[in-house]
């Protein structure tokens, strides 16, 4: 699609991205140590990095990747967020208070403490990958919704969303991260407020007559609630979204930092109870964002042609692609056609809501849009890029390179690691442009990682009893059921035959966390009861 936006759009793109930039950067002043760089001197307001928490959750997956999956399915997305005040009152509980006590910024520190050096070098390469991963699929995300905004070459995007924010992020700091995430936490919930206002009057039939249509479709739907665990029922996305969140306040390296940053407990605790009320909210909203885009374009279906012709274009080529085994297959008319009548709204939803922007929004809100399109990638990246640094930086270069480095060495690993997995992440974004549906993808990718990751941790809290031996035994169980369970993404079931997973893909991090506790648990109990040496929890 040729897409020219509006001189208007244009200018309010460019004031907003300057704008961010130019703020990201004035904090380089504030983070010429490497204190300053990675916990912002622990003084900043509860408030402020409860805004960071919560833009750092609303990443452009939420942003463009939510309504893409209400539009083609239901509001069984909306479970994942439900979970998330069962993860607050948890994590306020016990994690806030136990890393805020240690004072280590590294989340993984007190792994070793606990279990030894494999459990950290375990957890570090785990999170590592995730991050990598999670720069990939927002960065994605940006450039399918901005190419379809503007015509403009999707690698292209990708790689200048990825310079932009790495920038910013490499001079500011957490400091920058923090700040520039209040600011643009801002701009992308009035962007969807905006967007939610607009769809309503211009509904045909009016905001009533949509809803009742999306509701005999079934579209308000949060999943069946029956125990089968093999599709994305209720109580998977609830499991899935429960195993996720407890990760994230647990031992996921973007909070745990933010915990430090915060000037008291009380200003910490503060942050993961306001991230959470907040995002359900906004959540909610994403979720009505898709559903009112299905009702409007089944009452104006002529404007979503072009759309719904690239996408059987696309599940043509990857028909004959696999039929002729042959990467440069083109497909034959009766394969096009065969694609059109397979075709279900789930195959283009991801292009849904940039399609709307595109042709229905007035000339500066579609500017506002985009800018608000950035806002949630950036609030995302420059966290993961600032947590990854501090990863490095903590857990390898002091643990295993150099014990006591001065700052300048410890400023050079910094910077040069932020500029390292920038460039990573945007690879990795360029490299998953034929994915179906990017926000699949990205669940499945971090639920591969995040099980080992929380297991082995909840098994340290957990068990007294539970030594070295046993937690190593327990995750490499642990991980044989995560590789197990993720087969079936990589190959077909004719393929795996008996080894083929029976479980949705979104019980992963479930079962891999359970089996890792569970089996740490059972053999601990045979154990005598003498308490590890090294126990720092």
């Amino acid at each position: 699609m040729d897409q020219q936006l509006n001189p208007l759009d244009i200018a309010v793109l460019a004031a907003y991205m300057g704008a961010v930039v130019g703020f990201g950067c004035w904090f380089v002043r504030k983070s010429s140590t490497s204190e300053e760089f990675m916990v912002a001197g622990r003084a900043l307001p509860g408030w402020a990095v409860g805004l960071s928490m919560f833009g750092t959750f609303l990443s452009s997956n939420t942003f463009l990747g939510w309504p893409g999956k209400t539009y083609g399915s239901n509001w069984n997305t909306l479970v994942f967020s439900l979970s998330l005040p069962i993860a607050a009152v948890i994590a306020v509980k016990w994690f806030v208070t136990f890393y805020r006590k240690t004072g280590e910024i590294s989340a993984y520190q007190h792994l070793e403490h606990r279990f030894g050096a494999w459990a950290r070098v375990f957890a570090v390469s785990c999170y590592l990958l995730t991050q990598i991963a999670r720069v990939g699929s927002i960065t994605l995300l940006v450039g399918i919704g901005l190419s379809a905004l503007t015509g403009w070459d999707i690698r292209w995007i990708i790689v200048t969303t990825g310079a932009v924010v790495t920038l910013y992020t490499l001079l500011g700091g957490i400091e920058a991260v923090i700040w520039t995430d209040v600011v643009q936490s801002l701009v992308l919930s009035i962007g969807a407020l905006v967007v939610v206002l607009l769809l309503i009057f211009d509904m045909p039939g009016g905001v009533g007559a949509g809803i009742s249509m999306a509701y005999e479709q079934g579209k308000f739907g949060l999943g069946d609630f029956g125990l089968d665990l093999t599709t994305a029922t209720f109580w998977v996305t609830l499991f899935y979204g429960l195993f996720i969140n407890l990760k994230t306040f647990a031992i996921d390296q973007n909070f745990i930092q933010r915990y430090h940053t915060a000037k008291s407990d009380r200003d910490a605790s503060g942050a993961v109870w306001f991230s959470a009320l907040v995002y359900l909210p906004i959540s909610l909203v994403f979720c009505f964002i898709g559903t009112m885009l299905f009702a409007f374009y089944e009452g104006h279906p002529d404007k979503l042609a072009s759309v719904r012709e690239e996408a059987a274009m696309d599940l043509a080529v990857k028909r004959a692609v696999a039929e002729a085994e042959d990467p440069a297959a083109r497909p034959t008319e009766a394969q096009i056609a065969a694609a059109h009548d397979h075709l279900t709204h789930a195959d283009y939803g991801d292009k849904v809501f940039p399609n709307f922007i595109v042709h229905e929004l007035p000339a500066g809100v579609t500017g506002l849009i985009i800018a608000a399109i950035f806002a949630a990638a950036m609030s995302s990246i420059d966290s993961s890029l600032n947590s990854s640094a501090t990863v490095i930086r903590e857990d390898i270069y002091c643990r295993y390179i150099n014990p006591n480095p001065t700052d300048r060495q410890s400023m050079f690993v910094l910077y040069s690691m932020t500029l390292l997995w920038g460039a990573l992440g945007t690879g990795v974004a360029l490299a998953m442009m034929p994915v179906k549906s990017v926000l699949d993808a990205w669940w499945m990718l971090e639920g591969l990682f995040a099980g080992g990751m929380l297991g082995l941790f909840l098994l340290g809290i957990i068990s007294r009893r539970a030594n070295s031996p046993i937690a190593m035994l327990s995750v490499v169980l642990g991980m044989l059921v995560i590789i197990w369970m993720t087969l079936p993404s990589i190959f077909d079931k004719e393929q795996l035959g008996f080894l083929h997973s029976p479980f949705h893909a979104n019980m992963i991090v479930t079962c891999g966390t359970l089996t890792i506790v569970l089996v740490g648990l059972i053999i601990s109990a045979f154990k005598s009861p003498r308490p590890a040496a090294t126990d720092a929890t």
